[in-house]
């Protein structure tokens, strides 16, 4: 499962999930200013894409828009 943490101003936001579409990547948008999990986890700035495996364990947390940890985290996912 993939989680991205957004806002609504966000422009890494939705450069990130445009992405995430292009590539036929499926994921859940959460808007991180009104959200308990947000607020758990201590987000505080946004883009943040948590992937968890089939088990629900979380194999990566990225801050960011950053491609190549992406890319790695979703080949782990895959593995």
């Amino acid at each position: 499962m993939i989680k991205v943490f957004t806002t609504p101003t966000c422009v890494y936001c939705h450069a990130l999930m445009d992405w995430l579409d292009d590539q036929n990547i499926k994921y859940e948008e959460v808007n991180a200013t009104d959200s308990p999990e947000a607020a758990k986890r201590g987000i505080t700035s946004v883009p943040v894409t948590i992937i968890t495996n089939s088990k629900d364990e979380e194999i990566a947390c990225i801050t960011g828009f950053d491609r190549p940890a992406l890319k790695k985290a979703f080949k782990s996912l895959a593995a």
